[in-house]
């Protein structure tokens, strides 16, 4: 793990599906009910897949929330299958994406090991004990899906919740321009389409000026 973890984080990511941030998070809704969410973010692209929501934060929502980003992954536009993307063309070997976590117990255990394990796509890499900031990214996703939606609307049940939370997920990836991201949307940047270095706006353009009184 240490070996995986230092492959991570020796340098920064620079492009779209290297690295992936994951992690829970909790919230609860005014009738009462406590639920957790998982989600998965893309570090250089700021991508948010789709996240899974659940009375628990348990290994299987770990493998389920695994699982419903590949196959997000797959399903999305402008370029090859994830396996072929993820392929080096001269040697054939598989580059994997590294899947960063916490050290809570859903990551830590043998079935979810496993599976990561069975997928070519990703290899796991455990941040040290008592460093958040390792998985920033991610949290502060959740942090911005709390505090500019959740927090501002009626959240009377786990339908109203998982609404919101789409709603918020779709405007965030394909909606609003990102200054990190040189003001590209991050659905651009991670299919492609948009060089996060690179502004896709035009140009503002200098109106030739003339002197009063004059044509």
């Amino acid at each position: 793990m240490a070996k995986q973890r230092k492959a991570a984080f020796a340098a920064a990511p620079a492009g779209p599906n290297q690295v992936r941030q994951f992690d829970f998070s909790e919230y609860e809704t005014t009738g009462g009910g406590a639920w957790r969410v998982a989600g998965l973010v893309d570090y250089c692209s700021k991508y948010e897949f789709g996240r899974h929501w659940s009375p628990t934060a348990n290994q299987h929502d770990a493998i389920t929330a695994v699982g419903l980003a590949l196959a997000e992954a797959e399903r999305l536009p402008g370029g090859p299958r994830l396996i072929d993307h993820l392929t080096d063309t001269d040697t054939g070997e598989v580059v994997p994406i590294a899947l960063v976590t916490d050290n809570g117990g859903p990551f830590r255990s043998f079935r979810f090991g496993a599976f990561i394990t069975s997928r070519p796509e990703s290899r796991h890499a455990r941040t040290r004990v008592k460093t958040p900031g390792q998985n920033g990214v991610c949290e502060h996703a959740f942090q911005a899906l709390k505090y500019e939606r959740l927090y501002r609307e009626h959240i009377d049940d786990a339908l109203d919740l998982i609404r919101e939370s789409d709603t918020s997920r779709v405007e965030f990836n394909t909606v609003q321009p990102h200054e990190h991201q040189a003001w590209n949307r991050p659905a651009d940047v991670h299919t492609g389409r948009a060089d996060p270095s690179a502004p896709t706006f035009p140009e503002p353009k200098t109106l030739p000026t003339t002197r009063r009184g004059t044509a």
